[in-house]
């Protein structure tokens, strides 16, 4: 199975990227995902159902560590395969 996941980190800064928002950049590059497009108010990341949920679990803990007040996602079944 395949899953696409977008999701946005909270509070915005217009200034500069904080530093939950440049977490979870990391985590979803550094993932073991197909396509990955990050943007500056929404992210997005596709790839096996492992490796898409192991990167939310990631997203989730790192980003409210670094000082994440909201985050919200959501999750699509894209296809199916190898997950």
């Amino acid at each position: 199975m395949r899953l696409r996941v977008e999701f946005t980190t909270e509070p915005f800064d217009l200034e500069e990227a904080p530093a939950h928002a440049l977490v979870a950049r990391e985590v979803v590059e550094g993932a073991a995902l197909d396509a990955v497009d990050v943007g500056p108010f929404g992210n997005t990341a596709e790839g096996g159902a492992d490796a898409v949920l192991t990167a939310v679990d990631a997203v989730l803990r790192r980003t409210l560590a670094a000082g994440a007040t909201r985050i919200s996602l959501q999750v699509n079944v894209v296809g199916e395969g190898e997950g």
